[in-house]
């Protein structure tokens, strides 16, 4: 019995987070977001140019501390 893999593979959705531009509209530092999380100024910079993401519980800790909605945070998926 021959089964296609290609048929089960599920393609994994990356999302690009808004960070970048939400600190922008906020007039908020990465330094001051840094602080806020307990995280270094360098991994909010890797987030904000989409070199890597905040984790699930980050993302929602970020729009308490931005004071923002949680689905301002990232792009739609298309």
């Amino acid at each position: 019995m021959h089964i296609n893999v290609e048929m089960f593979s599920m393609e994994k959705k990356v999302y690009k987070n808004r960070i970048r531009v939400v600190l922008a509209d906020k007039m908020v530092t990465k330094t001051y977001l840094a602080e806020q999380l307990g995280v270094s100024k360098m991994t909010i910079s890797r987030w904000c140019t989409n070199t890597t993401q905040p984790s699930a519980p980050q993302l929602i800790e970020i729009s308490q501390v931005l004071h923002c909605d949680l689905k301002d945070l990232y792009e739609p998926f298309e």
